[in-house]
């Protein structure tokens, strides 16, 4: 490898060009990558709610729907404003009760159940179901939907995912931006504070920085990323490869004390050594992040991929990139330097290796409440409960909610060859199923009171086009909650009594298949991932125990850290169990392997087991309470400021799980160390069994 720092040095102002120009095509392709807000999307599309999906948009037409609540308009207004609303681009269809029939015919006509869910008689609100035909997250669709907002100044107020999914585009349009100079801003505080130059933490963002964007830009090849994605990859990328230009920087400084006055060669050294601890440390990180890719939800793979292919990214512009940087700008390093405002912490490797058995203690005593805690968190799926309460999309579900006794809203799919009689059966015992306000069919409109020549015509076609007969089913629950999972339980139990081949779709059904789909993908994720980094740590550091403790100690980390959330009655996003334990493990176990390998080193050297382990503490504590500092600093600023709570929450997490790997690291590893040393030495290569100090 000294020959690669050689060739570097050599090549550096060529090598900073190079990496210059190619931020030009970098940030074109992140410009032109797609941002997806819709998280439903991410469902595997061979079951039935996403197939159900593909043959609403391809045979009716319709990909999108949305519910609105239409307040203040008398119907004559409304019936303007039906056609105004026909008029936007993608808008297929508007069904309202003056859309059943002429608005000369009585609403009192209707049936009971249509008359109180389609109008508010004391309020004299009026619902009405817009449909599109563009899918529900497709661009086209958010653009009709901002277009429908214009035209009415919240006197139609749009609920549905669709307007959910506009108003979520919305926010991390604003914030997506400041999500990067908040986590700058504290990562160069973080780093003033411990480093020895002012200049430094600037050279390593930069560094870092165009490493993100090569990141970003390769993310055209995809087409597109989830936003959750766009929000927390540039994040996660400094936070994880922050550590891999601080090794850089302080095996330089080293370096430069071994050759005084021959600062290329210095360097030429530290890339070569970098390159060798770097390469391993990284694997287990991007291990970590590919693990996800077995998710079946693909929301997973999206964001491993990403994160996976950004700490490539880091760790080659670590290499290149930043040792040209540091050479090019030696001279104002020089002139910036200081000493580290961090205090020294030399004697806490003493201190831990002489009360261990507490540690262990705590350890024992800790792991069980937290296990137990953080597979009883509470979890949710809606995402409209914890959007700002001034979004159109969370005031429309409030007025659905308040002024119809309404929440999610189905759609069923059904061979259009039943009989009149058993659909009008069907729909009569839909709209018996607890919480169901209205199940609106053709039968449903064209009942005994109503002739089938005063519906009309483009009405007939939207709820039957030959081939399926498609019924509105209005429930009075929010998708998400235990009430409307058990409600599409039954509404399916009854469809496939009547047709086998029937369909419930829907933002709820769906969310029911995502809450199933997750709860496995969460068992397969954290199982893959500990088996990779287990499998990584046995070969890097050639044993057979120490994988067996490193894991236990970051997982026991990871318990803490998604316990304490039980203990305090936090409710989590639905993903949060699936990434935050993954990134944590991926992330924060080089805490453990740099310890370690120092210890071993020490072992090696042929210091007794005491004395080595204080050693190794002593010597990796300042880097991995740097890398941990770093860490908690990109990602706290961001949950903060973040108003969208599943990428608050996100943040927030992965920020008290540096920590708290950092403090696990620091006192539960050297304990286990102290206990476990005779196995270590017998099971794993490079320790020597003499203790010649004890």
């Amino acid at each position: 490898m000294i020959h690669f720092g050689k060739k570097v040095v050599k090549f550096r102002i060529p090598i900073l060009i190079i990496s210059f120009l190619l931020l030009i095509p970098s940030a074109i392709g992140y410009f032109k990558t797609r941002i997806n807000y819709d998280i439903l999307s991410y469902l595997p599309g061979d079951i039935e709610t996403m197939e159900g999906q593909e043959i609403l948009l391809n045979e009716f037409g319709t990909g999108a729907f949305s519910v609105c609540v239409v307040s203040g308009m008398e119907d004559k207004e409304i019936s303007v404003l039906e056609e105004e609303l026909k008029e936007v681009a993608h808008v297929k269809d508007v069904l309202w009760y003056g859309s059943l029939a002429d608005l000369s015919t009585p609403i009192d006509i209707f049936p009971n159940d249509i008359k109180d869910a389609l109008r508010n008689a004391e309020t004299g609100s009026s619902l009405m179901i817009v449909t599109f035909d563009t899918s529900m997250s497709a661009d086209e669709t958010l653009d009709a939907i901002e277009e429908i907002r214009g035209l009415t100044e919240r006197q139609c107020l749009l609920s549905g995912m669709s307007a959910v999914v506009t108003d979520i585009k919305k926010i991390c349009n604003s914030e997506a931006v400041m999500y990067v100079i908040i986590a700058v801003i504290l990562s160069v505080l973080v780093l003033g504070l411990t480093m020895d130059s002012f200049l430094i933490p600037a050279i390593f963002l930069l560094s870092i920085g165009m490493a993100i964007v090569y990141n970003l830009g390769t993310n055209r090849i995809a087409g597109e990323i989830s936003f959750i994605t766009q929000a927390l990859a540039a994040v996660l990328q400094l936070a994880v490869t922050m550590d891999y230009s601080i090794f850089l920087w302080h095996s330089y400084e080293e370096n430069q004390e071994r050759y005084p006055g021959d600062k290329n060669r210095a360097m030429a050294h530290a890339i070569s050594q970098t390159v060798t601890s770097v390469v391993g440390s990284s694997i287990t990180t991007i291990a970590g992040f590919l693990a996800m890719c077995f998710m079946t939800f693909t929301l997973g793979k999206d964001l491993g991929i990403v994160m996976a292919k950004g700490v490539v990214f880091g760790v080659i512009g670590c290499v290149t990139i930043l040792p040209a940087m540091v050479l090019a700008m030696d001279k104002w390093l020089e002139k910036t330097k200081h000493r580290p405002i961090i205090p020294d912490l030399g004697k806490i490797g003493g201190f831990v290796t002489k009360h261990y058995p507490i540690f262990i203690l705590l350890f024992l005593v800790i792991i069980g409440p937290m296990f137990y805690a953080q597979n009883h968190n509470q979890v949710y799926y809606d995402l409209v409960g914890t959007l700002p309460e001034d979004l159109e999309s969370v005031a429309a579900g409030n007025a659905l909610e308040e002024e119809f006794d309404m929440g999610a809203t189905h759609v069923i799919l059904a061979d259009s060859s039943l009989s009149e009689k058993k659909a009008y059966q069907m729909e009569k015992e839909l709209k018996e199923v607890k919480g169901v306000k209205l199940a609106l069919g053709l039968d449903s409109v064209t009942g005994p009171l109503i002739p089938d020549v005063m519906v009309p015509n483009h009405i007939k076609e939207k709820l039957n086009n030959g081939t399926y007969q498609m019924i509105y089913v209005m429930s009075e629950y929010k998708t998400g909650t235990d009430e409307v999972n058990a409600q599409c339980d039954a509404i399916r139990e009854i469809i496939k009594r009547y047709d086998e081949t029937a369909m419930l779709i829907g933002e709820a059904p769906c969310t029911q298949d995502l809450i199933t789909i997750t709860d496995r993908d969460f068992k397969i994720v954290n199982a893959a991932s500990i088996v990779l980094i287990f499998l990584i740590i046995a070969m890097v550091l050639k044993s057979v125990s120490l994988p067996v403790i490193l894991v236990a100690v970051i997982e026991f980390a990871i318990f803490i850290n998604m316990g304490i959330p039980y203990y305090t009655k936090t409710v989590l996003p639905f993903i949060a169990s699936i990434v935050i334990g993954t990134i944590q493990l991926g992330a924060t176990v080089d805490y453990a392997i740099l310890m370690t390998n120092k210890y071993k080193r020490e072992r090696n050297h042929g210091a007794g087991k005491k004395e080595a382990i204080t050693s190794a503490l002593n010597q990796s504590l300042q880097s991995v309470l740097v890398s941990a500092l770093s860490f908690f600093a990109a990602t706290f600023g961001v949950g903060i400021y973040s108003s969208i709570d599943m990428i608050s929450s996100l943040c927030m997490l992965l920020a008290r799980g540096a920590i708290i790997s950092l403090l696990v690291v620091a006192f539960v590893l050297p304990a286990m160390f102290m206990v476990f040393d005779p196995l270590i030495v017998k099971t794993s290569k490079g320790f020597k069994a003499e203790q010649s100090k004890e």
